[in-house]
């Protein structure tokens, strides 16, 4: 078949053989296949994530001098089953799964183990048991986005936003994008984001933040709406003494079990929920330093250099700090389904399409921020340009 593969840092399309189901498995004719983010950086720096992966625990990641046939966003066609399948669904059902396989008890990652061949390609294959079909007719250019938004809603659930908390999206690339539209779709009606392109603000208002700015000019925490307004420690400080003047008022009154109430219901004052999705040093710093106190941050953003923060500021405002990666299948299975219902709008995303032949090209396009967000890769297509 035809496939693009990756190897010491070039792209380069080759006639390769068809790949074959295992146990378990099906073979799918690829119909989109989205570029990542994660590809781009894996093309040149493979051999450090393969260092980092194996770090925590898996050892097939990768590496530069092989020849590896990269995506992991993609929507397919059923072809063929292997032995030891259910056999769910006909041939020629539009699915997606999710870009992991297993070889006896062995994971691989799908466009990311030479092991495990990925969307760039006419075909590819997958696990039966993490195969989802596609409903509601949806296109597969949507469906070919389940993937990376399954990636937002996970940050999403992490990060734990109710309605009334003031988000703020740090970064809008294709994850921040994809952040802010799975935090609409939660319900959150507050939603800041900033990011220094004026193309990626563009989106960002099209993916549904309320305020988009600019934060070469603008401080995104002051632009909050006032009711979301960044408060200081003072004013944690102040709640405190206020708190206990209206109590102390109240002759006999157990004032603290007004406390012991509020902790059991995790009804103190509490910040906004802010969500880095730069990936670079120095900005989990940043955002720690301008945050308000009691806010929880989500780490989106891979960086993959060494990066430093002041653990006493983070610590003298309460800040929670968390990191977010992945998905569970429960995740990817609802995310296609929000999708397919129309609670989630991908399109804003799509910025481009190219073929097999085009996938170089498109790598070079999205190197910029300023016209392209998240491109799609039709195997059956011929345009070289996105």
């Amino acid at each position: 078949m035809k496939a693009v593969v990756c190897s010491e840092g070039k792209l380069e399309v080759a006639e390769i053989g068809a790949p074959q189901p295992g146990p378990g498995q099906v073979l799918l004719n690829v119909l989109r296949c989205g570029i990542c983010g994660s590809d781009l950086h894996a093309r040149v720096h493979c051999d450090e994530l393969a260092d980092l992966a194996a770090a925590t625990g898996y050892d097939r990641f990768m590496r530069s001098d092989q020849r590896v046939v990269m995506g992991h966003e993609f929507c397919g066609e059923i072809v063929e089953y292997g032995p030891r399948c259910r056999k769910r669904w006909r041939p020629g059902t539009p699915v997606v799964a999710l870009p992991i396989v297993r070889h006896e008890r062995q994971p691989e990652l799908t466009g990311l183990s030479v092991a495990a061949p990925g969307g760039y390609a006419e075909q590819v294959v997958v696990q039966e048991a993490m195969t989802f079909p596609v409903p509601n007719g949806l296109s597969s250019e949507h469906a070919a986005l389940t993937e990376p938004m399954a990636v937002a809603w996970h940050a999403v659930r992490k990060g734990r936003v109710n309605s009334r908390q003031t988000a703020f999206v740090i970064g809008c690339g294709p994850i921040g994008l994809a952040v802010i539209t799975m935090l609409r779709a939660a319900g959150v009606k507050t939603i800041v984001a900033s990011d220094f392109s004026p193309r990626r603000r563009e989106l960002a208002a099209r993916c549904g933040a309320d305020v988009v700015v600019d934060p070469g000019t603008e401080s995104p925490w002051a632009a909050a709406p006032r009711k979301g307004r960044v408060i200081g420690v003072e004013d944690v400080l102040n709640l405190g003494f206020d708190a206990m003047d209206r109590l102390r008022r109240v002759p006999k009154l157990p004032w603290w079990y007004a406390f012991r109430l509020a902790h059991t219901l995790n009804a103190g004052p509490a910040g906004p929920a802010i969500f880095e999705c730069v990936g670079v040093p120095g900005i989990i710093d940043q955002i720690i330093t301008a945050a308000p106190p009691r806010s929880r941050v989500v780490v989106v953003g891979v960086c993959m250099e060494t990066d430093s923060f002041r653990p006493a500021m983070a610590i003298n405002k309460e800040i929670e700090l968390r990191f977010a990666f992945g998905y569970d299948p429960g995740e990817f299975r609802d995310t296609l389904h929000m999708i397919a219902d129309g609670k989630v709008d991908p399109a804003p995303l799509i910025t481009g399409t190219v073929g097999l032949d085009g996938v170089d090209n498109a790598f070079a396009a999205l190197a910029s921020p300023e016209e392209h967000a998240k491109i799609l890769v039709d195997p059956a297509s011929a345009a070289t340009a996105p």
